[in-house]
């Protein structure tokens, strides 16, 4: 079962989720895990995931939904890896503002 954190919204800078999304596939959905990182992440902090190629590329359309900014790169030891790296940016936005993020 999927719990919040017990931490106050808006806490990290930063958070780093090596392989939490195929640890947890049978627990919770990308879209709970990426939900409470909003919460707990602050505007403009960022996320670092390593996973699969495949969780990553849901996590990266989920994260585009919620208007982060993301960037997935090859694994440090070469793009014959399945496991990836995507980097996430929680953006600082207000009503009206229809910039997109980036690949």
């Amino acid at each position: 079962r999927c719990e919040a954190f017990s931490t106050y919204p808006r806490t990290y800078d930063l958070i780093h989720a090596n392989g939490l999304f195929s640890l947890y596939k049978n627990e919770c959905t990308a879209e709970d895990i990426l939900l409470e990182m909003d919460r707990i992440l602050r505007p403009e902090g960022a996320v670092i995931f390593r996973d699969q190629v495949g969780v990553l590329k849901q996590v990266k359309r989920l994260a585009k939904a919620m208007r982060w900014n993301t960037k997935m790169v090859d694994h440090e030891d070469g793009p014959l890896i399945s496991e990836k790296v995507l980097y996430a940016v929680k953006r600082y936005w207000v009503a009206g503002d229809n910039t997109t993020s980036t690949d």
